[in-house]
């Protein structure tokens, strides 16, 4: 388990957030008063290749390792905010056809919140990570106003996640499938070039944001094509997976092809962006993922890129506000533990 820098005991009761990842747990403790009481990364192994019963057990230890640590009796433990990669229910049953990092057939319709909450003894308040990371960047920009205030939300990863926060709760839909903007499909004018081959998703959609703004995209679709325009890019003689990874180093020292690539992802999230100032005209739109970890210049100028193709009319450039999602890997297990605090004191 890795060790915070700090820690502080509660002074009140408390809910617990569980961010379940393909590698590790993160888990945080959120008070009563809306103070987390740890400030870095609490981490265990996840287990979820294990199959469902091994994961479970790993959130159970991670529950247990940040009461530890925290000095938290079990007893102020109101309740227990979990996310986990989706597809999901939102009730948290695991896709029929599986999801990230749940492929296995054990995982297939496993009701992942309800088998924790069995075992913990305590309410589970479930979230799939692009909503909960969307709902902690909501609360930590508007404070006591995010009540009154709407955003969306991007997370740009392997996929692109995200959500809708309206009035300071995340939209569910009535099957919990919304906020899945990776797959909403945009206008591709303006976006690829001319000669380049429509994205395909591995949902099976041509030309959704996913197809293009994620790590996938870039491996399936974006690397293969920039690569004929730079033939001796010192990434043309590596596989395309490692290239891809890879490829946010390049971006970072202002290397032309990264900055093509990047600059058709920026694009993308803009007229993702420009679809839902339409629907939902937010108050701020939030950019988190793999951008978030890169240096600062280049994140800055991601944003900005973003910024610069979303179609916002007068009005709306007026009110509407920009940013990066905050303290990066720890948004998700903050956000669930914020979905839990909301729970608990809306009952």
């Amino acid at each position: 388990m890795d060790q915070p820098e700090t820690v502080r005991t509660p002074s009140s009761w408390v809910v617990v957030g569980l961010d379940n990842g393909g590698t590790c747990n993160n888990a945080t403790v959120l008070d009563a008063t809306g103070q987390f009481l740890v400030n870095n990364l609490v981490e265990n192994p996840s287990r979820v290749l294990d199959g469902p019963e091994s994961a479970v057990e790993a959130l159970a230890e991670a529950f247990s390792n940040i009461l530890e640590l925290t000095s938290t009796p079990l007893s102020l433990v109101r309740a227990v905010g979990l996310d986990t990669p989706g597809p999901a229910s939102a009730h948290g049953v695991i896709s029929s056809k599986g999801a990230t990092n749940f492929n296995q057939v054990s995982w297939h319709g496993f009701d992942i919140r309800g088998a924790l909450e069995a075992r913990l003894g305590l309410p589970v308040v479930y979230n799939n990570d692009g909503n909960a990371a969307a709902l902690y960047a909501h609360h930590q920009h508007f404070g006591a106003a995010a009540p009154l205030n709407s955003s969306v939300a991007a997370i740009v990863g392997t996929g692109l996640g995200g959500g809708v926060v309206e009035s300071g709760a995340v939209v569910r839909g009535v099957a919990g499938m919304a906020g899945e903007l990776g797959h909403v499909q945009i206008p591709l004018h303006g976006v690829i070039e001319d000669d380049q081959p429509v994205p395909m998703c591995n949902c099976g959609f041509a030309g959704d944001v996913e197809s293009i703004a994620s790590l996938t995209g870039i491996k399936n679709n974006l690397l293969p094509y920039w690569l004929t325009r730079f033939p001796d890019h010192p990434l043309a003689n590596e596989p395309l997976a490692t290239a891809a990874k890879a490829l946010r180093g390049y971006g970072e020292k202002e290397d032309a092809m990264a900055l093509a690539v990047f600059g058709q992802q920026a694009k993308a999230i803009g007229k993702l962006f420009t679809i839902a100032a339409n629907f939902t005209d937010p108050a701020a739109y939030f950019l988190g993922g793999g951008v978030v970890e890169a240096a600062p210049h280049f994140r800055q100028w991601f944003l900005n890129s973003v910024r610069e193709s979303t179609d916002l009319r007068d009005e709306q450039k007026a009110v509407a506000t920009f940013a990066l999602v905050p303290d990066r890997d720890m948004a998700g297990a903050r956000g669930a533990a914020v979905a839990a605090l909301n729970t608990v004191t809306a009952a």
